[in-house]
């Protein structure tokens, strides 16, 4: 089969599927690629092109969905034979540029296609392995406690037995004293997030988080309008009296932060400085959303700081997040807020707006798993487990990477975060990364300056820690002696 010529730049912006896409569609639009005529496989474009199947198989999406090109059972892909004869055929693309929530950044739709290939090593995942997972655990309590509540519409703050539970466990292990009606259960922090951004803030307003902060590459903010500014940090979290300077420039409106075992700087925000923040938060005025999802993975170490929501409990100046997600499953998207009353009530109406509530279903799971005892046997082999991971990449980057990156050994949390030494551009360092079948996630999508990588060490297993971090210095010298 001829081989198509498709000049690719992976320093631009636009995704790499998209730049096939686009490169096939102007050949069709010139004339180059005739009306009825076959396409190469995805196999045999995705070699030449020396690119992954699924970034072909992504394209040839976009051209089906824009009108471009037909497949045919069996067969393969042709350009439309009718193409010119259909002027009033539709074409998504105007649609899909114009919707209101942003795309994914094209790094990140990267590591998302990668991360389902079992050939890559993956660094970039913060969950669990699939043997940490409570399956077999879940599958015992289903038996012994049959699911046999409602499983209609959920209650507007999710079901009433799951949030005393959750009342009862958040006082237990972090000493949040919050009643049933001062809890939301949402589908996830993520949405958590989604909420409070649809419900409590407007187009234009400025928020604060940190920087580095997971929350640059969710594109929920800037979707919504949101400014996102950036709020100065050390090696022991962010700098509170930043928080004063910033608001005089910018009127902050919120502060969205992640003092325990941040992501993906794996730092804990000193008490001290809890306490200056919350004295800023009620002396300007702004509110702080306590994002707490890495809160239980403690590895070792002393245990963090109360959280801001106890350290604050008088004034309910603080919006309390917590998940399922990181200690029990990424696929269980059962998370809650804890607030003021009114606030509350507010997320929980726009809720009701989404998706009529949660899943009934996956709160009594939630449930089970909570009151049972489970949770807290399931945490303890998590820690455990998550524990000698650590330990394993901590030995592997000593070994491998020594003499190239610098990192803080974290006490929580699944990520560790790397310094390069080197004068090493960050797509560069990427795109050969995924040519040793190696991905993690450059600094650069959280904000950071040039040469920060963040790995993750929850879903591999120790061997593919070694043999990853392996390839990860090998990598890392070829690109020093190239310099």
């Amino acid at each position: 089969m001829k081989p198509m010529h498709v000049l690719l730049d992976p320093a631009l912006k636009k995704p790499i599927f998209q730049q096939i896409a686009d490169h096939i569609e102007n050949q069709i639009v010139s004339g180059e690629l005739a009306a009825g005529s076959k396409l190469p496989t995805e196999r045999f474009l995705a070699s030449s092109l020396r690119v992954h199947r699924t970034t072909v198989t992504k394209a040839y999406d976009e051209l089906r969905a824009n009108g471009f090109i037909v497949s045919k059972q069996g067969s393969g892909n042709y350009v439309r034979g009718d193409l010119w004869e259909m002027p009033g055929s539709s074409s998504w693309r105007q649609y899909i540029q114009s919707g209101a929530l942003r795309p994914t950044l094209p790094m990140m739709q990267q590591l998302r296609d990668f991360s389902q290939d079992p050939h890559y090593i993956n660094f970039a995942d913060g969950e669990l392995a699939e043997e940490l997972l409570p399956n077999t655990m879940l599958s015992e309590l289903l038996r012994q406690y049959p699911l046999n509540r409602w499983l209609g519409y959920s209650n507007h703050l999710g079901e009433l037995y799951l949030r005393q539970t959750l009342s009862k466990h958040l006082q237990d292990e972090y000493g949040i004293k919050a009643a049933p009606d001062q809890i939301l259960v949402t589908s996830g922090s993520q949405q958590s997030l989604h909420l409070i951004t649809q419900s409590l803030l407007s187009y234009g307003d400025c928020v604060g988080i940190e920087g580095p902060s997971y929350f640059y590459a969710q594109p929920l903010f800037q979707s919504a309008g949101i400014r996102l500014i950036r709020l100065p940090s050390d090696e022991e979290g962010i700098l509170p009296e930043a928080v004063s300077d910033l608001h005089k420039r910018y009127r902050l409106k919120m502060l969205i932060l992640t003092p325990t075992y941040h992501n993906p700087t794996g730092t804990v925000l000193p008490l001290s400085r809890r306490l200056r923040l919350l004295e800023l938060s009620r002396a300007l005025n702004i509110p702080i959303v306590e994002d707490d999802v890495y809160g239980p993975i403690r590895l070792d170490g002393a245990p963090p700081p109360p959280p801001l929501n106890v350290l604050s409990s008088a004034d309910n100046v603080t919006l309390y997040l917590g998940s399922l997600s990181k200690t029990a499953a990424s696929g269980i998207r059962l998370g809650w807020i804890v607030g003021a009353v009114p606030v509350i009530e507010r997320l929980a109406d726009v809720k009701q707006q989404v998706d009529f509530g949660a899943s009934t279903l996956l709160q009594q799971i939630a449930d089970v798993f909570f009151t049972s005892g489970a949770w807290g046997e399931h945490l303890s082999r998590i820690r455990s487990e998550v524990t000698r991971n650590r330990d394993t990449m901590a030995e592997a980057l000593r070994t491998y990477c020594g003499d190239d990156l610098e990192w803080n050994l974290p006490q929580g949390g699944f990520h560790f975060w790397c310094k390069v030494k080197g004068e090493v551009r960050d797509s560069e360092l990427f795109e050969q990364a995924i040519r040793q079948q190696v991905i993690y996630v450059p600094g650069s999508l959280y904000g950071a300056e040039q040469g920060h990588i963040r790995l993750s060490y929850s879903r591999v297993n120790r061997d593919e820690i070694v043999e990853g971090i392996r390839r990860l210095g090998e990598t890392l010298r070829k690109l020093a002696k190239n310099s």
